[in-house]
């Protein structure tokens, strides 16, 4: 559920369909850059109702959501 949500966060953030966002999807081949990092992370905040950042070593969308994860428990 998390992945999910997370995925249809990004896709709307960068306009491409959620299909094409994999776990082991990196965020450089998505060309997603840190401002777009930080406006996703404000997104998880508000969907998933957490106090949320994204660290320096979050490389891929699995990265994400297991920091996700490990926030809502």
């Amino acid at each position: 559920m998390v992945f999910e949500k997370v995925a249809e966060l990004i896709a709307e953030k960068i306009d491409v369909d959620v299909s094409e966002i994999k776990e082991d999807t990196k965020f450089e081949d998505l060309s997603i850059d840190s401002l777009d990092i930080t406006e996703i992370a404000m997104s998880i905040e508000d969907e998933f109702d957490i106090e949320f950042e994204a660290s320096a070593d979050t490389k891929t969308v699995g990265d994400l959501v297991a920091a996700v994860e490990a926030k809502i428990g």
